[in-house]
């Protein structure tokens, strides 16, 4: 018998100072049995650093024709896709030729990503966004994570708070260009 995905309930306090973006998010995020907590806390984190309305998770976890997390206008078209991890040349060409914005965020060796990626033939890849959250901190994070966790996220200059409690871990988003030359 299959192991079945896990639910976690998320409240977050989202205080996105970069993009002027103040909301509490309830977030019901499904864990299939094979994804790792950093992983699952990476969808978390990029759900809400991407946060806008049209927002929603997807079955891209699961189904290569879905992004982890997508954008949409009030017509239902897809306007970012937002990727987790390490995803496939081709799944990124294809979902730069269907959405106009495709964003990674990954806690891999995000260089050596973008130096994979770099090399291979992607429709707009120039114009894609990889970020590379902070290895360190993630699993920091994820030594306290609960199937039900209520926190904080502040986001200035890239640099992420969650303060759970009375305890504030600081991290890092780090944009990396693809070809493997570090920016911002």
């Amino acid at each position: 018998m299959a192991l079945g995905a896990t639910i976690y309930v998320f409240k977050i306090d989202l205080a996105d100072s970069d993009r002027g973006v103040y909301q509490p998010l309830e977030l019901r995020v499904a864990r299939h049995p094979s994804e790792t907590e950093e992983h699952l806390l990476t969808r978390v984190l990029a759900y809400c650093l991407e946060y806008d309305e049209g927002i929603a998770f997807s079955n891209g976890l699961f189904d290569a024709d879905q992004p982890a997390i997508a954008v949409r206008d009030l017509t239902g078209v897809l306007r970012v896709w937002i990727d987790i991890g390490a995803p496939e040349a081709a799944r990124l060409h294809r979902a730069a030729k269907l959405a106009p914005r495709v964003v990674i965020y990954t806690s891999k060796d995000a260089v050596q990503l973008a130096t994979r990626l770099g090399a291979e033939r992607i429709h707009r890849v120039a114009a894609m966004e990889l970020y590379a959250v902070d290895r360190d901190w993630l699993a920091s994070l994820a030594t306290r994570l609960t199937r039900r966790m209520e926190f904080t996220l502040t986001v200035a200059e890239r640099h992420l708070y969650v303060s759970l409690g009375e305890e504030t871990l600081a991290g890092v988003i780090e944009r990396v260009a693809i070809g493997g030359a570090a920016g911002s």
